[in-house]
């Protein structure tokens, strides 16, 4: 049996992807810290699915937790189809006054471990000459986002990547997409003191209507998909604006953002 193996599974984006591929017939392994939220989805899963799902209960944060999650999925002979990078952490607040660990851990867990999943995943699928992957980064990928500068930059590195191994492996069968998506409905917000807020509103996607984006660009092999008009047209204007311009606009949304 093949399967999709989604990281971060347990809410969010995650959670909503892990229902789509399931709807439509896919074999899950569900990943995430929080073990009873897994059993809890993976249950309601296959009440309504006659599909199997896999859980691994492991942080991303930890060193070696990509070696792990693969080193499972050979020894219990799980053969990974999609790869869907999603877990992802980011925080809000001046860089200087900022935890360093936690700082380091957001890199780690945006960057690190994402490519280490798929330095390891891709492989097989080039060998099966059928595979995708899909990497969750953000609209903050297109500029530095002042106040979250580590975030934003982390984002910038998952676009340029999965821009250029798609670009790799290209005619090979194995297909790279990139899912940009604005201010969502999840659980990341609430923990980034993101929430609760005008600006995010007005431009807030559900956590839904983010993954079905996310999963249609897939399914088309699109190299990268910008959820929503609004967030499509910020993008751009981003591009074009001046580097110093782009900078300044980012900062003024998120000062506003920022304020209770």
């Amino acid at each position: 049996m093949e399967y999709a193996l989604i990281t971060g599974a347990s809410s969010g984006i995650g959670l909503e992807l892990a229902k789509l591929f399931a709807q439509n017939g896919h074999h899950l392994i569900l990943v995430a810290r929080r073990e009873d939220k897994l059993h809890a989805l993976a249950k309601h899963i296959t009440k309504h699915h006659p599909i199997d799902v896999q859980i691994i209960k492991k942080d991303l944060a930890e060193t070696h937790a990509a070696v792990d999650i693969y080193d499972h999925c050979k020894e219990q002979n799980l053969v990974v189809h999609t790869l869907v990078n999603n877990a992802g952490v980011g925080s809000y607040g001046l860089f200087h006054e900022s935890d360093l660990s936690s700082q380091l851990q957001m890199i780690h867990v945006n960057i690190s471990s994402l490519t280490a999943l798929t330095r390891l995943f891709i492989p097989e699928m080039i060998k099966r000459k059928q595979g995708k992957v899909l990497n969750v980064a953000s609209t903050a990928a297109f500029q530095p986002c002042p106040f979250m500068a580590v975030y934003s930059a982390t984002k910038s590195y998952v676009l340029s990547f999965s821009e250029a191994i798609g670009n790799e492996l290209k005619n090979s069968g194995v297909t790279v997409t990139a899912l940009c998506p604005g201010f969502t409905e999840t659980e990341f917000g609430k923990r980034d003191g993101l929430q609760g807020v005008d600006v995010n509103k007005k431009y807030m996607m559900s956590a839904s209507t983010v993954a079905k984006l996310g999963y249609r660009g897939l399914l088309r092999g699109k190299s990268t998909v910008i959820t929503g008009t609004m967030n499509n047209v910020i993008v751009q204007a981003n591009r074009l604006a001046p580097r110093r311009a782009a900078v300044n606009i980012s900062r003024k949304v998120l000062e506003s953002v920022g304020k209770k």
